[in-house]
């Protein structure tokens, strides 16, 4: 007999921001260690541990076997449907070595700004997402701070798209006349 199992799909390359808290564990000689604490994007909250490890023993020299995670926590966006300015500063691993670089993007979520950027350097600079590592994320509040040009161009006042083909909706099945597209 053949069983049928229906999943939903599940979006695995959607990201979210974690905030991950860990310290290395207490000894006799330093019974309260340092705590240590990043944001990282990551799809699950086991990849985010991942990648915290993964920083922490490049920067700090502090693995896994000799730590513990005090806190894990799932940022979620204060005001997810205003559109906002992100800076961004990138180190990525090319096959010719590796690049430091500083983006922008327009995104209504750093997460939405952030799998942005993961897709235009995989389609720019051919850049994979475990070489890219996300040094910093800021949002930019104020229009002086926008340095790239693609993004301040849709900071000017009065802003308008053109629509030169607008086709008009019609309850009617057929038409007497040929719709118009142009304005």
């Amino acid at each position: 007999m053949n069983d049928i199992y229906i999943c939903e799909p599940v979006n695995l390359s959607r990201l979210h921001e974690y905030q991950v808290i860990g310290r290395r564990l207490p000894t006799e000689s330093v019974p309260e260690p340092k705590l240590y604490r990043m944001r990282i994007f990551a799809s699950n909250d086991v990849i985010a541990k991942s990648r915290y490890w993964y920083f922490l023993q490049k920067l700090h020299k502090v693995k896994k076997a000799s730590g513990e995670i005090v806190s894990l926590n799932r940022i979620s966006e204060t005001h997810p449907t205003k559109v906002k300015n992100f800076g961004m500063w990138i180190r990525y691993e090319s096959r010719s070595g590796v690049h430091n670089m500083y983006k922008e993007y327009r995104d209504v979520t750093r997460v939405g700004a952030v799998e942005t950027m993961y897709q235009d350097l995989a389609a720019r600079h051919r850049a994979r997402f475990r070489s890219i590592h996300i040094l910093k994320v800021v949002e930019l509040a104020k229009t002086e701070d926008v340095k790239r040009q693609y993004i301040r161009q849709f900071l000017t006042a009065g802003l308008k798209f053109p629509l030169p083909h607008r086709v008009q909706k019609s309850a009617n099945l057929y038409s007497p006349k040929r719709p118009t597209t142009y304005y």
